[in-house]
């Protein structure tokens, strides 16, 4: 508590920490955490991830990615309080990952992630100037259409190779395929479970997953909680369901319900069971639209990256008008029907 406090003094005081708390910030953002410490883990995990998979530049793309969003944010004069809570900050990291992870390095590939990262703070405001109608919060979506764009048009450029997406492709059923052996050894399963929350960053990683749970259980400890049950959720009902054993155990169905389940269970819902319950089916909701949307993606030869997360929450939170997007407040009389202080 006391390191918190002078780091907070020490930011309002010195304008170049200042910069580094709202970038700090804003990487906790990612998963909801108003946290500099937590955002700094976070870059942790990526930079742990990174170096295991020989791809330094995804962690060189996150903070790239992440000051180039923040100083849009700064040069565009955007609201002061959003500004300070890092909430311009978090889509421009997630564009700075999966840039080069999807695309080799190459001038033009960081002309596209500068381009993104600065477009996602604009599409940051618009989209929440479009949401605010509605009530809910723009998510990740600023993320996601920067990117989809992005990805796209590397198709059509000479000058940016391709790595790891695609080809376009039609989606077939997977009905004929072999069920799913089931691992006598736990090792695998975990491993899965553990990179739920790391994927969160396209990281395949089971170590960065962890250090993602540290992160949010540094500033949250339901967030912790939540993102490791949306995790163990996501697992379970997409092996029942019979996806794709790859997908599985790399995590891909579970990045997206890990949002979701932290996002309903504790950051706009005060948690309770009620509000536990409610989360679940969320969160398993978003495991079918993942497969919905990798199915329907597939022909466009692009990832669906947190769109499943965005689309099942803002259904989820669409019933409650109340909700303000910034900063991202609990709900007083929504369906746990008590206060926050309660």
């Amino acid at each position: 508590m006391a390191a918190t406090t002078f780091w907070t003094r020490l930011a309002e005081e010195n304008a170049a920490i200042r910069f580094l708390d709202v970038n700090l910030r804003g990487a906790g953002q990612v998963i909801f955490q108003n946290n500099p410490l937590t955002g700094l883990i976070f870059l942790v995990a990526i930079g742990w991830g990174a170096t295991q998979a020989g791809a330094p530049q995804i962690l060189l793309g996150a903070v790239v990615a992440l000051v180039v969003a923040t100083v849009t944010a700064m040069l565009l004069d955007a609201d002061a309080g959003t500004l300070r809570q890092g909430l311009f900050g978090f889509n421009g990291v997630l564009v700075g990952v999966a840039v080069p992870t999807f695309l080799e390095p190459s001038g033009a590939m960081w002309v596209l992630l500068v381009v993104g990262a600065a477009v996602s703070t604009v599409t940051m405001l618009a989209v929440a100037n479009v949401m605010k109608t509605w009530g809910v919060p723009a998510l990740t979506f600023p993320f996601v259409l920067t990117t989809w764009f992005l990805m796209l048009a590397a198709y059509s450029f000479g000058a940016v190779t391709i790595d790891g997406m695609g080809p376009p492709a039609l989606s077939h059923s997977l009905a004929a395929a072999p069920p799913i052996p089931v691992e006598s050894d736990a090792v695998p399963l975990l491993e899965a479970w553990l990179k739920g929350p790391a994927q969160v960053f396209l990281i395949d990683d089971w170590l960065s997953g962890v250090l993602v749970v540290i992160g949010l259980a540094v500033a949250s400890l339901w967030a912790a909680v939540f993102a490791l049950a949306g995790a163990a959720v996501a697992l379970a009902v997409s092996l029942a369901l019979g996806a794709s054993l790859a997908d599985v155990t790399g995590g891909l169905y579970g990045f997206s319900p890990v949002l979701t389940a932290v996002a309903l269970g504790c950051v706009f819902y005060s948690p309770s069971w009620r509000v536990a319950l409610y989360a679940l089916l969320g969160t398993v909701f978003t495991v079918i639209v993942q497969a919905a949307m990798d199915a329907g993606m597939a022909p466009l030869g692009v990832p669906t990256f947190t769109a499943p997360f965005v689309f099942v929450t803002w259904l989820f939170l669409l019933p409650k008008a109340d909700l303000k997007p910034h900063p991202h407040d609990l709900i007083e009389n929504g369906i746990v029907g008590k206060t926050a202080g309660d």
